[in-house]
């Protein structure tokens, strides 16, 4: 078994869109309307992609460790050196990083406040 996608809700597909593929690579998969009528995208590659789907309210999404809920997206990475130059040349401001076993970690956050996690092993 394997994670074949995550779905997000964001406030604006386009903009996530642009930030998720200038971060990661890969294409859009699809775009479109989901089941209520609100722009969607899939980016990613073949086997694995994010979906987009953009909010009915635009916010930013809660940070609560302490509470059941989504706390954050981990993507490995081959050279995380590589991706944080990549953020900083985004303009993305480095929440974190840490250094313990198994990998190397450093965490941010997309335009909607998502907790996203790149780690190095």
């Amino acid at each position: 078994m394997r994670i074949e996608h995550a779905n997000i809700t964001v406030s604006d597909v386009e903009a996530s869109t642009r930030f998720y593929l200038q971060l990661m690579g890969g294409q859009v998969r699809w775009e479109g309307r989901n089941g209520a009528g609100r722009r969607a995208a899939h980016i990613g590659d073949d086997r694995t992609y994010l979906s987009l789907f953009e909010a009915e309210n635009p916010g930013t999404a809660p940070e609560n460790y302490a509470v059941t809920g989504f706390n954050h997206l981990g993507f490995e990475v081959d050279d995380l050196d590589n991706y944080r130059q990549t953020l900083l040349e985004m303009g993305v401001q480095i929440k974190g990083e840490e250094d313990y076993d198994p990998g190397r970690r450093l965490y941010f956050y997309d335009p909607d406040g998502i907790e996203i996690e790149l780690v190095e092993y």
